[in-house]
């Protein structure tokens, strides 16, 4: 080696290296141990899909439609949040079969998981979270509240997300609270649950609007069906539409009547409302039932004197 502030040849610079260098013997770096389990909140970069499994507790029954993901195979704009394995199966050691070898187990970002499979990218970003995975009910949440209001969550997939955090908080309140919503808002989508199969299926088909349905899923459920039924299609009053002028009963105004203009009895608005919806008188004392309290269905019996 050349003198202190001297010029080193070419030579002297190769013996100074490796075994021979003088800064590997003036200290000694231990090596760092190597950790098997990411650190919470940990991102990871295109994690191969072989390794990911979608949540098998998520609210969802279906991805639904992917297309609006395909660009997936560019570009990925935002990661999924992941539980470890150890971490999940210290909540659910059922599910072990289920995951198979997955390292992760995709809490949030099932679609994309899914578009990715799909549109063939190989590998997905996510961030490892096992500080959701303190009890089933921060899972739940975590997985329903990123779901809750987007315009592909159906709104009995809502309903059921909502029943599965009450029983794993212990009450609606709880539950309201924990997803920011009133107690109001719980009762109805719980409410959904207890709806006809056929119901169900015609809310998540659209045909069945939500206020709607909240008001058939009081009546009991033999006679839910019917209920709509009847709702969806009324007949049109007979003796009104076929009757001819020699049919017309006396005391029922024409267009040419002057008393038209007279105002409508309650019970005539009553036994229109009746005639127009076609009720069912099953469910027309079913409807009684809910809506009056004892004293006034007895008061109700008594003016129709049926004592």
């Amino acid at each position: 080696m050349a003198p202190k502030g001297g010029r080193a040849n070419f030579a002297s610079l190769v013996g100074a290296v490796g075994d021979n260098s003088p800064v590997d013997r003036k200290r000694t770096v231990s090596p760092k141990p190597v950790t098997t389990e990411p650190v919470d909140g940990q991102f990871l970069a295109d994690v191969p899909v072989a390794e990911l499994v979608a949540n098998p507790r998520n609210p969802r029954d279906e991805v639904g439609d992917l297309s609006d993901l395909s660009t997936i195979t560019d570009r990925q704009l935002q990661p999924g949040t992941a539980v470890s394995r150890a971490a999940w199966l210290k909540l659910w050691p059922e599910d072990e079969v289920e995951i198979g070898p997955a390292k992760y187990i995709v809490v949030n970002g099932n679609r994309r998981l899914a578009a990715a499979v799909k549109y063939g990218r190989p590998g997905l970003d996510v961030v490892v979270r096992d500080s959701i995975a303190v009890n089933k009910g921060e899972i739940l949440w975590a997985a329903t509240s990123e779901n809750i209001d987007r315009r592909d969550f159906d709104v009995l997939e809502e309903a059921k997300a909502v029943e599965l955090m009450v029983a794993e908080f212990g009450s609606a309140d709880a539950a309201a609270t924990k997803l920011g919503r009133s107690k109001g808002w719980v009762s109805q989508r719980r409410a959904l649950l207890k709806l006809a199969p056929e119901l169900q299926a015609a809310l998540r088909a659209g045909d069945l609007a939500i206020r709607h349905a909240r008001s058939l899923a009081k009546v009991p459920l033999e006679d839910q069906v019917a209920a709509w039924e009847a709702a969806q299609n009324p007949e049109s009053d007979k003796s009104t539409a076929d009757a001819g002028p020699a049919d017309s009963q006396p005391n029922t105004p024409t267009k040419d009547d002057p008393d038209e203009s007279a105002p409508i009895e309650p019970a005539d608005k009553v036994v229109q409302a009746l005639k127009k919806l076609s009720v069912d008188p099953a469910v027309l004392a079913a409807a009684v039932r809910k809506h009056y309290s004892n004293d006034e269905q007895r008061a109700l019996i008594d003016a129709l004197g049926l004592r």
